[in-house]
């Protein structure tokens, strides 16, 4: 808090800033994760084919769990050679392909279900599991309404304790939150060590606001 006094010829002005919080809590509406198909061969040709055919198989699988077909989206696709050192020599192992799926799923209760089924099909690695809010800008101005009641209940209660005849008035207002609500939690997935059913948790959007107040 600044509490600060200016004179402007035989006017005082008394101004006060303050910070105002708001937060609030709230369940996801969706998921979204990564599943990638890698393959290997020594001919790149037959890497890609292989990997086509797995990834066909981890599409089917998810459409068969009434995932959308527009919710299924290309991330990624890698063609990389690979090399082995052998006795301070390079040693050409073979091509590695990298197919990678962003899988919107709107049902989060069947998170853990997809991340099963897209490994019984084919898929190597799960990761970026993420938990949204699909209007989270909604959120946020409700969050940013608290942050501003609550900067003046602060406001208020100053005007008391200082004994003043009348309430104060805000004269300006910063968002200080930059950049808007946190859209997601992020649960950390490295390779296969993800463990079913996967817990979504609540989502916390915060505000802050800075108000500057005339006495």
């Amino acid at each position: 808090m600044d509490y600060t006094n200016a004179h402007h010829g035989s006017h005082r002005i008394r101004v006060i800033t303050v910070t105002g919080n708001g937060k609030i809590e709230t369940k996801p509406d969706y998921a979204e994760l990564q599943i990638e198909v890698r393959t290997e061969a020594q001919d790149v040709t037959e890497a890609q084919r292989e990997n086509a055919v797995k990834m066909n198989r981890v599409i089917q699988a998810l459409l068969g769990l009434n995932i959308a077909r527009t919710d299924i989206q290309t991330a990624f696709y890698n063609v990389f050679p690979r090399y082995d050192f052998v006795d301070g020599k390079q040693v050409f192992r073979g091509y590695e392909v990298t197919n990678a799926l962003s899988v919107k799923i709107r049902n989060i209760n069947e998170v853990g279900t997809v991340i099963d089924t897209a490994v019984k099909s084919g898929a190597n690695q799960i990761s970026q599991l993420s938990f949204k809010l699909e209007n989270e800008d909604n959120y946020y101005k409700g969050a940013l309404q608290l942050a501003l009641q609550n900067a003046n209940e602060k406001a208020q209660a100053l005007a008391v304790s200082l004994r003043l005849s009348h309430l104060p008035q805000p004269i300006e207002i910063v968002e200080e939150t930059g950049g808007g609500p946190i859209l997601y939690k992020t649960v950390a997935m490295t390779g296969e060590s993800f463990t079913t059913p996967v817990e979504q948790g609540m989502i916390t959007v915060d505000a802050s606001l800075r108000v500057k107040y005339q006495f």
